[in-house]
């Protein structure tokens, strides 16, 4: 009897842990947050690309925004804005297989004073049955995934009196919300020390805020190191790292731009390493202590204008750390290659993308191990290419997805919102369309 019980229990443990990784590895295949699982442009799985390319599974219509695309558990989520019959904001749920829409939650949202009023920048954060939104004047929401319905709202505009005491960056509100155990923390650049405020992520109550910087468009990242847990924050004042629970200040380097904050890459943490870079202010490499408690500056370098750069200048997009080597796109779209612990510049290539001011590149690193990158640019093409510090080596390029100009009225408009990967398939938005594209085998 004791050798059948035992037995039972082996095979049930067996059938748990075989469901508990089974389910695990189909989570790690969802996109629930700005730029993937992990918030590092990195797929946990590589994809192997179809021999004749990406197959479209399916197209729906949306408005205008820069919002990237989310994708957790057969539902995709994304954000718009229309003006007819009034400016309004909007959160969209569509199928993940079929592309049908699921249910779309509205609210009213008059832009006061922003540039490029497209629509909402930041991408939708999700987590099991709940999804944090943020919009580009400061409306905030917990919806439940299942139907829109709203669990519970803020308006970080009004709270923290951030357009009263012109503390609005010009582009708006941008970092896409980060959840951090029990917490959802918004990088909003409110009065009062609410640079950064953290909001109970089932109640919607604030728990702390921190800061007394102005606002920039990063979003926030986590960072473990030295037995340490922190969030990296890159405002428009400082680079600093905060305590998940409280907000403390852990440490605090002070980066104030030249001309105004224009911070849009999220920080790229590695190796006890934190880097960013910026259109006007070049890029900054620090290095955190071996505690966790400090940071020094390893190297800075800026150039003379947007045209004179140094190391890399770059607008939009976020570059991807691989093995010892930085690569990002400069102020014109010049795809380059840094050793990363001194910001030489290896090389130049100019073929993955049109030389313009602010060209954009998303690199998203194909699987942890992998030796590819995707790239999605800004003339809506997906390329898988090989980043390496002898040079660039394209292995195909589709187009996917037609640029439009509400985000921006040059050169025939731009695909500039970040893709989301899930399951083998790329989502791809831009002011008109959300489209789903296979790309694996």
């Amino acid at each position: 009897m004791f050798l059948i019980r035992f037995q039972t229990a082996v095979l049930v443990a067996a059938i748990f842990s075989l469901s508990h990784t089974l389910v695990g590895d189909a989570a790690a295949q969802d996109w629930p947050q700005w730029r993937g699982p992990n918030r590092d442009g990195v797929l946990s799985k590589e994809i192997k690309p179809a021999a004749d390319g990406p197959t479209l599974l399916w197209s729906a219509e949306i408005g205008s925004g820069y919002s990237g695309p989310t994708v957790s558990q057969g539902r995709v989520l994304v954000m718009d804005r229309v003006t007819e019959p009034e400016q309004t904001e909007r959160v969209h749920c569509f199928d993940q297989q079929s592309g049908k829409k699921i249910w779309t939650h509205q609210y009213a949202a008059a832009y006061e004073g922003v540039g490029y009023p497209a629509g909402p920048r930041a991408s939708v954060t999700i987590d099991g049955d709940k999804a944090w939104t943020l919009g580009t004047m400061g409306h905030a929401f917990c919806l439940d995934v299942k139907d829109g319905t709203v669990l519970w709202e803020m308006n970080f505009n009004q709270k923290y009196n951030i357009v009263a005491n012109k503390r609005m960056p010009i582009w708006g509100l941008s970092a896409s919300p980060l959840l951090v155990d029990s917490n959802v923390v918004f990088h909003v650049g409110g009065s009062d020390g609410a640079c950064l405020v953290a909001l109970d992520r089932d109640s919607g109550k604030e728990v702390w805020r921190a800061l007394d910087d102005r606002a920039q468009y990063a979003a926030p990242v986590l960072m473990d190191h030295g037995m340490k847990k922190s969030i990296v924050c890159w405002t428009g004042d400082s680079v600093s790292a905060l305590e998940p629970d409280t907000g403390k200040t852990i440490w605090r380097f002070p980066f104030k731009p030249r001309n105004m904050p224009i911070g849009i890459a999220t920080p790229v943490v590695n190796q006890g390493h934190v880097f960013v870079t910026s259109f006007y202010d070049g890029s900054l490499l620090l290095k955190v202590n071996d505690d966790g408690n400090g940071v020094t500056k390893v190297w800075s370098a800026v150039g003379d204008n947007e045209r004179k750069t140094k190391s890399l200048q770059s607008i939009i997009s976020t570059p991807i750390w691989i093995d010892d080597h930085l690569y990002g796109v400069d102020s014109y779209g010049e795809l380059r290659c840094l050793v990363a612990k001194t910001g030489e510049r290896v090389w130049e290539n100019l073929d993955a993308v049109p030389k313009a001011r602010w060209s954009t590149i998303h690199f998203v690193r194909n699987g942890t191990q992998g030796e590819t990158t995707w790239m999605f640019n800004e003339r809506g093409e997906i390329l898988l290419c090989n980043l390496n510090p002898s040079g660039y080596q394209e292995q195909s390029r589709h187009k996917i997805l037609d640029p439009t100009e509400a985000q921006l009225r040059r050169r025939g408009g731009v695909c500039w919102s970040h893709p989301a990967f899930a399951d083998g398939s790329i989502v791809v938005r831009n002011d008109k369309e959300i489209k789903m594209w296979k790309l694996s085998q």
